[in-house]
């Protein structure tokens, strides 16, 4: 088991500001679209069905809080969770979801 975590003011503040960032559903399911592969502008509106302007908006703010990290290939510009804290409490919380969906299928 881990001890508190003490971290300072502005720390809290830029903690506070990645999760209200992620609590937005299209925000959220761009980056989960970044978790496992790295994914271009038009491949993730095509995978969420909304305009690549609104993909290029979203991930603007997602770079600038670090939760994603852009890699220009070419012409393309391809974006990723490269941060392994981010990937890993991303990637438990998905199990933690899907825990809570198959219990519940299998209380039913």
């Amino acid at each position: 088991m881990r001890g508190r975590v003490r971290i300072g003011d502005d720390q809290v503040v830029e903690l506070a500001e990645m999760f209200r960032l992620m609590s937005d559903p299209t925000r959220l399911r761009i980056i989960l679209a970044c978790l496992d592969h790295a994914a271009a502008v038009g491949e993730m509106a095509d995978r969420l069905g909304i305009s690549a302007s609104l993909v290029s908006h979203h991930l603007r703010l997602l770079r600038a809080a670090r939760l994603l990290q852009a890699d220009r290939r070419g012409r393309q510009v391809f974006y990723a969770v490269q941060d392994e804290h981010i990937r890993s409490m991303l990637s438990d919380m998905v199990d933690h979801v899907a825990e809570g969906d198959a219990e519940a299928e299998g209380s039913a």
